[in-house]
């Protein structure tokens, strides 16, 4: 039996069904969360709602880096890069169930705004895909090192208790690190001046009203 080949309409309605998963169904991972193994921690309110708000901006990090892939896919000029973030995009869902599960344990919910995180991670994902496969791979791995960062400052800002989300963060931390240098391996390039400092400056804007709403 031969292979089907996916038309741009193929694609176009697969994205569509993945927009729907990632900001309104129920995330399913491959891999069980590394915290399941971990005893929650006894927090305070205002630990549980510091912890959360955190929580929430990573879930809010995933559902945008889930729509980035997705852009860059639908629109990738190579099938081995297609299928390459394919791949990536997939254990981005690993984070975003665990991300899920966390806020649930923290009685939590996602942030309001996914849905319009979403569509504009989409079309920075897609824009990048028209100007290139190397360009493509380098928003891969700028997004990668900046996610990377703030996983770091999560890591220390967390309560000191709460060995559940960290081991979390710790694992996404690492695929992160990974998934840069797998996109740099395949040709990503370093990105001008000021394409990085505006990620910045956006990714700071979601992070300051994720946190909260």
């Amino acid at each position: 039996m031969t292979a089907r080949t996916l038309t741009p309409l193929d694609r176009l309605l697969s994205g569509l069904e993945r927009a729907l998963e990632t900001v309104a169904g129920t995330p399913q991972g491959n891999r069980p969360s590394p915290g399941a193994t971990i005893a929650s921690a006894d927090l305070d309110d205002a630990e549980r709602r510091h912890a959360a708000g955190l929580m929430r901006i990573n879930h809010t990090g995933e559902v945008c880096a889930q729509a980035l892939y997705d852009g860059q896919a639908a629109l990738a000029r190579r099938e081995e890069n297609r299928v390459h973030l394919r791949e990536a995009a997939d254990e981005e869902t690993d984070h975003l169930a665990w991300c899920s599960e966390r806020l649930k344990e923290l009685d939590s919910r996602p942030s309001l705004f996914n849905p319009l995180w979403y569509a504009g991670s989409y079309a920075i994902g897609a824009l990048a895909a028209l100007a290139g496969d190397a360009v493509s791979l380098g928003f891969v791995v700028e997004t990668e090192h900046q996610v990377e960062a703030h996983l770091a400052e999560h890591l220390d800002r967390l309560p000191a208790q709460d060995e559940r989300s960290r081991a979390v963060l710790r694992q996404m931390q690492a695929d992160e690190v990974r998934h840069a240098q797998n996109a740099q391996a395949r040709g990503g390039i370093d990105l001008p001046f000021p394409i990085p400092q505006l990620m910045h400056a956006s990714s700071m804007v979601m992070k300051t009203v994720a946190y909260r709403v």
